[in-house]
């Protein structure tokens, strides 16, 4: 009887810790401007993003695709906004969040450490961070598909 209720209790304890990673964050978001799309994705056993799509996808000065124009590295400034991995090294931290990441803002060009937290199976909240977390500026995506 005593191995039995062993049994039980270490299967519901095996059921907890799979459904406190229920929700996942994978798949196609938008934040709160609508500015762009992007996609977090598997990248090895880590989380990486990138954009997919671009309401405003060219140059309004130059009728361009948008580049990385403000990357600190000059060689950088010319590849295209569009496709640009700009989040990685994303890991599983506990409670429905994805920490140890990092954001790359392009259109200030500077690099931010990042979180990655579920509120539900359709919002995400996203914060960058220099130092941390307490301070920064979060952001609330919405799930695309």
């Amino acid at each position: 009887m005593k191995k039995l209720l062993l049994c039980l209790v270490f299967l519901l304890g095996a059921l907890g810790v799979a459904s406190a990673q229920s929700l996942s964050p994978l798949g196609v978001w938008t934040n709160g401007e609508k500015k762009a799309t992007f996609e977090i994705y598997k990248c090895g056993n880590k989380l990486c993003g990138k954009i997919v799509s671009l309401t405003v996808p060219n140059d309004p000065a130059t009728g361009k695709p948008k580049t990385d124009s403000q990357n600190p590295d000059p060689k950088l400034r010319t590849r295209p906004r569009l496709g640009l991995v700009f989040m990685q090294g994303f890991e599983y931290d506990d409670d429905n969040k994805w920490d140890d990441g990092k954001i790359y803002d392009p259109e200030s060009g500077k690099t931010y450490s990042c979180y990655m937290k579920l509120l539900n199976a359709n919002t995400m909240e996203v914060k960058g961070y220099i130092g941390f977390s307490l301070i920064g500026r979060s952001q609330t995506w919405t799930r695309v598909k």
